[in-house]
């Protein structure tokens, strides 16, 4: 790294001046606010004058609230760092902060982070200085100046290096942060962003960029900084286009929400992938060999068949009375009529319209020579007859009445099992080597079958239904005139946790793609879930590839303290032996507890004690108690006996100082504390215990115990 010349001191001889400064920032960003407060307050969007005047008042309205917005920076610092160039790249300095702000004379006081002149106080080094003679770090709390850290670029520098490894910038300020308490919130990092993440961060926006980092590297928050430089750097066009954030759960949204307005972003959307799909009630997952198979690519057949298994010809000839005469639709007209469709369009529900003008014509043929479709049409139409005939025919279905007519019959399900994969799919999948499996087998398709309910509206469907419910609206198509043709779509797309999403919710995420621009944030290390993927080549082979995929990947670990994350790589060795596990920058921290239990019956117990230690420990830090799903009520009722307050991630989120959270909803999450509780159970229970395990052991930023009855396994009795 560079010489560090003070490390945080309070002391620093110009501490004062640049206190001063602060001060100055503080209040033209407060004249700045206070500027378009007024001018917000002249335009009033009311019902009086033209449409055109009206949606321009919207227009200067909406864009005045955005800038109210990306102005408000809350209780976090403004400014955090200086650069100072050599003469030869000007000699000038250059405070970097939150937002960018001027003064009166419209001179800059402060330059966004995202600005192309503040790369170099994220990436340089002292063997690539980048132009700067120093680097400087401000310790703040509020808009008050803590500490300042120097650090000087040029010989000397260049001299004081050791090592290889990875340049840790701003290190005083880095560790500030990391020691810092968790509130229940991700915070950004925006102030201490480290190299290999400002790369990341300032990657190109066209095509997929995939980001593997192990536990503690920031990948998350990364992703969420790239989402908001992205905005700022191609604002056209992806203010128009949209940027979406797809996390694996609603507690990580809750989790990560306060990120990007903190960086004055606030047009970003969050969602679950359930978010995606429509008109539907969305609640649990499935286990075992029903999610599986959900998520299987050879779904996309199963879909398809069901589709084609409602667009049938008649099973006998339909007679319907016309006056004196009887007009016939025959079983060889219906299928030519079928085959027609088929043939025609693309979409199943569009053809709907078809079919029945081809019926009315076939039934005008039958009758009197100047029989008229149309007016056979008029007198038939919605008549009982028709109406069952068309049915049969060719149904108006909705995506959850199809699969609700598909999982609630058996004879539908082997029907439909039998299908092959759709062309393009089969075609994509033998291209790069992959096995084309047809059809499902007996216990694949009768883990789909489910009693039906009353009616598909009230049917709760779970995460692993949506990708199957988004595959069915690609083939039916709008149900009622007016609905829109085609799904959202956006310019650029992040996907956290991405190494558990299955190939069939990838393609959920790639119709949603505008242009196959994306960043793929995860850690195969992590994959728990039932797809758990062994590489991203089976990741991004379901995406939109339009242009050859970027990698990056992100190997220091800053947030979780060397001696737990001796623990965890002890997991880590046999869940995915590949598989390096990050350096920790922080080397120093208390070594994990372990504390046994000698009756089951006192595990509840000895797990709420162990959490009051912790919190005695962290002092107004978090705590997470992470635990099998089946514990989560027995551990709650013991806290709540002994009159003990606490929450359960499932109901309050991590708003709660101590929070009981099943290790299904852990990954991603970041608390001072957790107490892991009965390590054997972990890995028997989920789908990939091992690799469960390894993710409850790195979520404390500060301490960790784990608290068990049962034997531990081996590797953890090193």
């Amino acid at each position: 790294m560079g010489l560090r010349k003070s490390s945080m001191a309070p002391t620093h001889p110009e501490l004062e001046a640049e206190q001063a400064y602060i001060d100055k920032a503080y209040a033209s960003l407060e004249a700045s606010r206070a500027a378009a407060v007024r001018l917000k307050d002249m335009v009033e969007v009311g019902k009086g004058g033209t449409e055109q005047a009206r949606w321009e008042r919207e227009v200067i309205h909406d864009n005045i609230a955005q800038r109210l917005q990306a102005l408000h920076v809350g209780d976090a610092s403004l400014v955090f760092g200086r650069i100072d160039l050599e003469d030869a790249a000007g000699g000038d300095h250059f405070y970097i902060g939150r937002v960018a702000v001027a003064d009166a004379e419209r001179e800059p006081l402060v330059v966004d982070w995202r600005a192309p002149v503040a790369e170099a106080f994220y990436r340089a080094t002292p063997r690539a200085p980048l132009g700067l003679v120093r680097r400087r770090h401000f310790a703040s709390r509020g808009r008050t100046l803590l500490g300042i850290e120097d650090e000087l670029f040029g010989d000397a520098a260049v001299a004081a290096v050791n090592g290889d490894g990875p340049t840790i910038t701003g290190h005083g300020a880095l560790i500030a942060a990391l020691e810092t308490s968790r509130t229940g919130r991700l915070g950004d990092i925006v102030g201490t962003i480290q190299a290999e993440q400002d790369e990341i961060i300032r990657s190109e926006l066209p095509g997929i960029l995939v980001v593997q980092g192990g536990p503690g590297t920031g990948k998350t928050v990364v992703a969420l900084h790239r989402a908001a430089y992205l905005l700022y750097t191609h604002r056209f066009p992806l203010e128009g286009q949209g940027v979406l954030v797809v996390g694996p759960n609603r507690l990580f949204l809750g989790y990560i929400e306060q990120v990007l307005p903190s960086l004055g972003e606030a047009g970003v959307e969050l969602a679950v992938l359930a978010d995606l799909v429509d008109d539907v009630r969305v609640q649990g997952s499935d286990r075992g060999l029903t999610a599986r198979v959900k998520g299987d690519l050879r779904m996309t057949g199963v879909v398809a068949r069901a589709v084609r298994d409602r667009e049938r010809a008649l099973r006998e000839p339909l007679r319907v009375g016309f006056g004196l005469t009887r007009l016939v639709l025959t079983v060889e007209d219906s299928a030519r009529i079928v085959a027609e469709a088929r043939r025609r369009y693309r979409l199943h529900n569009p053809a709907r319209r078809f079919v029945e003008s081809q019926v009315y014509e076939a039934l005008a043929a039958s009758g009197p020579e100047d029989l008229q479709p149309h007016t056979v049409r008029d007198r038939l139409h919605g008549s009982l007859e028709m109406r069952e005939a068309l049915e049969w025919m060719w149904p108006l279905l909705t995506p959850a009445e199809l699969l609700h007519d598909l999982f609630g019959s058996k004879a539908l399900l082997r029907n439909a099992a039998a299908g092959r994969l759709p062309s393009d799919v089969r075609r994509r999948r033998e291209a790069r080597g992959r096995r084309t499996g047809e059809g499902l087998s007996d216990d694949e398709w009768r883990s789909l079958h489910r009693p039906r309910s009353t009616a598909a509206d009230a049917v709760i469907w779970t995460t692993d239904d949506v990708p199957l419910l988004d595959e069915a609206r690609s083939l039916l198509g709008p149900r009622r005139k007016g609905d829109p043709l085609e799904v959202r779509t956006y310019g650029h797309i992040v996907v956290d946790e991405a190494q558990d999403l299955s190939p069939m919710a990838l393609r959920v995420l790639g119709r949603r793609s505008l242009n196959g621009s994306m960043t793929i944030v995860g850690d195969i290390a992590q994959s728990t879930g039932a797809w758990a993927h062994d590489d991203w080549d089976e990741v991004i082979e379901q995406l939109p590839v339009k242009r050859p995929p970027r990698r990056a990947e992100l190997t220091v670990g800053y947030r979780i303290p060397a001696p737990n994350m001796a623990m965890a790589a002890r997991v880590l060795r046999v869940a995915a032996p590949d598989l390096t596990p990050p350096r920790s920058v922080r080397q120093d921290g208390d070594p994990p507890r372990v504390a046994a239990v000698d009756e089951p019956s006192r595990l509840a117990d000895a797990v709420v004690d162990a959490a009051l230690q912790e919190v005695d420990a962290v002092g107004q830090g978090s705590v997470a108690v992470i635990c099998p799903l089946a514990m989560v009520d027995a551990i709650s009722d013991t806290f709540a006996g002994r009159g003990i307050e606490h929450g359960r991630a499932t109901r309050h989120g991590l708003d709660a100082q101590i929070t009981v959270v099943p290790v299904g909803l852990v990954k991603g999450l970041e608390l001072d504390a957790s107490v892991v509780v009965e390590p054997a159970a972990i890995v028997e229970d989920e789908a990939q215990g091992l690799r469960a395990l390894y993710v409850a052991l790195t979520r404390a930023t500060k301490r960790l115990a784990v608290v068990h009855a049962r034997p531990l396994p081996d590797f953890l009795r090193e």
